[in-house]
């Protein structure tokens, strides 16, 4: 912990941030894109795509899953993507999913969680049947067919919010599905054309 309290203090002098840098942020936000991805330590959003401050309103979750649509019974997940649609009026949506996804391959492999119960209460939000196609899905250790299946079963979800959907109807929203492989850093962006994942 010490080195990233070190950091932390060191911030403002860091990278040219005297200040004046971060003055701007302080009168609000206009983010890009909402940013949707694992919790996993191992995929930093910022440093995948360059991003700036204020430049991702990001949501973290665990499988990078995005739960369905229910007004009545929010979640913070839910709050979090209607107000970068509704209210900070994002353009552009990615859904990132990953190799190695520890989430992904739990559901595929039907890993027993009785000792982390609110995880497995969470993962039911994954299919297993959108996921896995045969065997090989459970020995491939990247689970990168399963993730990627994983990517556009999320994409599907969003559709459901009446935000975006009103959105997509008249253009002002575009949805993008990306998959990170952690041991090259390729990122590879969902091609709706060719209905395969290719680098961007």
């Amino acid at each position: 912990m010490e080195p990233l309290i070190d950091r932390a203090r060191a911030f403002p002098q860091r990278a040219g941030l005297a200040g004046r840098e971060l003055t701007g942020l302080a009168a609000g936000q206009s983010p890009q894109a909402l940013f949707i991805t694992c919790s996993d330590s191992r995929v930093v959003p910022s440093l995948i795509t360059g991003a700036d401050p204020g430049d991702l309103f990001e949501l973290r979750t665990a499988g990078n899953i995005v739960p369905a649509y229910h007004a009545d019974a929010a979640s913070g997940e839910t709050a979090t993507i209607e107000y970068a649609v509704d209210v900070l009026g994002v353009r552009d949506i990615v859904v990132c999913g990953h190799s190695h996804c520890g989430a992904v391959g739990a559901v595929v492999r039907g890993d027993d969680l009785s000792t982390a119960p609110a995880v497995r209460a969470w993962l039911r939000h994954a299919d297993p049947g959108e996921l896995r196609t045969d065997e090989a899905d459970v020995f491939d250790p990247t689970v990168a067919g399963p993730v990627q299946r994983h990517v556009l079963a999320q994409l599907e979800r969003l559709r459901g919010y009446p935000g975006i959907a009103r959105r997509l109807i008249d253009g002002r929203v575009r949805l993008h599905g990306w998959f990170y492989e952690i041991h090259t850093g390729l990122v590879l962006a969902h091609r709706a054309d060719a209905g395969l994942f290719l680098p961007l």
